[in-house]
């Protein structure tokens, strides 16, 4: 028994804390020390000598034994010696099964001997030992139980799952304020309106205004939405809660609405307050048939999140922000006034923006004096802020790879290529994948340079990057085009044109028995490029009709199987004119290599020597080869 015990105790407990450890490791020591002491209390507190059965038969004999009192059930007989004081302790002596033999040897010496009752007093006080030790460890592990049932992810929080997950600060410090956001202007007013709205009330509730129940941030990834909300809370100066949509959603039901009812419950209690969730599409899906069916526990989540946003108890008070970056999945109940009153698009930053970003981001950067942040920000058209943010710090890791003091432009361009392409990789060998890799890449840039509506060269090379890219032409685009979206179909003829001169360039000099695999990508772009142009954009035969198919993911809310809204032999045509235009752009590019090979041979015996070459040096070699000046780009 006193065996089991021992090893239960010494077994190692799974204990979240410090503290709960050393609770422990007192009742282990309390426990050994009571199993020790009360077999002594309970056989009367000596402290005795060991002596053998054979020794004791001796002193009988000898006559130096003056009393014996035998204990039959234990088994042992203790002994009190001649010229042993009273208060001395007796000697025990095991007797196993020899107390017969011992009892009569006694008699026959005329000892003076006492044999105890058969009660087992001492087995009941060990067994009274064991069960305190057993309620001392029950005790324990229960207080530990209970002091964990209230920490973050201890077991009592099975009990919790209805609680809500939102972190709250009451004076939000995030490090972040408005003036470290930049080139989301726009976006930035909006929201400094709401800021003052909750510190200074006053100046509009005085000529009637309400203050907006709910502001909904909408904007591809890395565009600083939650950028915004930590500005916000740094800003306010008022409660905050934050959470993220995912968090609502659990595997047991009604666990989402019983959290979105106690951060709503929370949050009245602490008004006035801002309300931060992030990827609410996680949980504002749109409710109908489809995956999961009308009792799907994301739809009672969202249900109960619209109740109490603009419910029959009303948030006075409250201001939700939240953020996504797929609002088309978004149930349309969500999105009217009153539950979000401003709908803020946050979109992809503009040069002007893109400079602003990258100033802020440079702050903490040694740069040298040749870097141009504006040289930059005309490089970087479709980065986000925080690709922008990612690329300085990439420059940065290459100039302490480097050795360098400060970060120059030669680093910021080989992290733009970095980022944008991959990673530079051990140049080939002069071999003839080499020399057919070249032949491939001046085909587009001598499509780029020569084609009036093309946006200038910015640099070709043969040096392969990371994921199987062997070399790349490089343009620099016209921001103005793309951001107005007001694409000429002789610009996007001329890309298609561009993206085929690879192909082209391989079949010329090569044969078409030689083509390779390197244009795959190429292809893939062209075919999109010019199904747009027939079904989106009407620069086909078939007219000015939108043919476009219903294109997005799969969802809840949505049929998993869209209608197409034109026949099979509308979807033959469409098929024929994208092949068309992806034809006559292709026997332009040829037509154009097979008129200019002696400048592509040249061309690539300068590549192949360099592996780089910059934009302005390809065309100064154009322009001395043609004796004419190269068209610009058209804006």
């Amino acid at each position: 028994m006193k065996g089991f015990w021992t090893k239960a105790l010494v077994k190692p407990l799974p204990l979240r804390n410090s503290a709960a450890k050393g609770l422990i490791t007192a009742l282990w020591v309390v426990a050994q020390g009571l199993t020790l002491t009360v077999p002594a209390i309970a056989s009367g507190g000596s402290n005795r000598e060991p002596m053998s059965y054979s020794d004791l038969l001796v002193n009988i004999d000898n006559g130096k034994v003056t009393k014996i009192e035998v204990d039959p059930v234990q088994q042992v007989a203790r002994v009190k010696i001649e010229g042993q004081e009273k208060k001395d302790a007796a000697q025990e002596v095991a007797l196993f099964d020899n107390y017969p033999e011992l009892i009569k040897r006694a008699r026959d010496n005329k000892v003076n001997l006492a044999i105890q009752p058969s009660a087992d007093n001492s087995a009941v006080m060990g067994l009274l030992a064991h069960l305190l030790l057993f309620l001392l460890l029950l005790g324990g592990l229960l207080l530990i139980i209970r002091r964990s049932a209230n920490s973050p992810g201890g077991p009592g929080q099975a009990l919790n799952f209805g609680k809500s997950r939102a972190r709250f600060q009451m004076e939000a410090k995030t490090g972040v304020m408005f003036d470290d956001v930049a080139g989301i202007e726009e976006a930035k007013e909006e929201l400094q309106e709401v800021v003052t709205f909750l510190k200074k009330p006053e100046k509009f509730t005085a000529v009637g205004a309400r203050i907006p129940k709910g502001v909904l941030l909408i904007g591809p990834p890395g565009t600083g939405k939650t950028l915004l909300a930590k500005a916000i809370a740094g800003e306010a100066g008022v409660p905050f809660f934050s959470i993220s949509g995912s968090e609502f959603v659990e595997m047991f039901v009604g666990v989402g609405a019983s959290r979105v009812r106690d951060l709503f419950k929370k949050a009245k209690e602490n008004a006035p307050c801002i309300i931060f969730i992030d990827e609410i599409d996680a949980v504002g899906r749109q409710r109908g048939t489809g995956i999961g069916g009308g009792n799907d526990e994301r739809e009672q989540t969202l249900n109960q999140l619209l109740t109490e946003m603009d419910g029959f108890e009303g948030n006075t008070g409250i201001i939700i922000i939240a953020a996504t970056n797929r609002p088309d999945v978004l149930d349309t109940a969500l999105l009217r006034p009153g539950r979000f009153d401003r709908q803020i698009s946050v979109d992809l930053p503009t040069y002007g923006g893109r400079l602003g970003i990258l100033e802020v981001h440079a702050r903490d950067k040694k740069l040298e004096p040749d870097i141009s942040l504006e040289a930059i920000a005309r490089r970087t058209p479709g980065f986000s802020g925080a690709d922008l943010a990612n690329l300085l710090n990439e420059a940065a890791i290459l100039t302490a790879r480097r050795h360098k003091e400060a970060v120059s432009m030669l680093e910021v361009d080989d992290a733009i290529d970095r980022v944008t392409i991959g990673l530079t990789l051990t140049p080939l060998l002069d071999s003839k994948k080499k020399r057919l890799i070249a032949y491939h890449e001046v085909g587009h840039a001598l499509l780029m340079t020569l084609l009036k509506n093309s946006d200038p060269l910015n640099k070709v090379t043969i040096i392969p990057r990371s994921g199987g890219i062997g070399g790349f032409a490089q343009q620099s685009f016209n921001e103005e085009m793309i951001d107005s979206g007001l694409y000429t179909r002789s610009w996007m003829t001329d890309r298609i044109t561009i993206a085929l001169g690879g192909r082209a360039s391989e079949e010329e000099v090569f044969g078409s028995a030689e083509i390779t695999a390197g244009a795959s990508g190429d292809i893939k772009a062209v075919a999109e490029l010019a199904r747009e142009m027939v079904t989106r954009y009407g620069m086909s035969d078939m007219g000015l009709v939108a043919l476009e198919s219903p294109s997005g993911e799969v969802f809840l809310g949505r049929s998993m199987m869209p209608r197409q809204e034109y026949s099979e032999e509308v979807s033959t045509q469409i098929d024929r004119q994208v092949r068309a235009i992806a034809l006559d752009c292709y026997e332009e590019a040829r037509r154009i290599i097979r008129e200019n090979r002696s400048l592509v041979d040249q061309l690539v015996e300068v590549l192949l020597d360099k592996e780089t070459i910059e934009g302005d040096e390809f065309r100064q070699i154009v322009e001395a080869y043609r004796e004419l000046p190269v068209a610009a780009p058209a804006l």
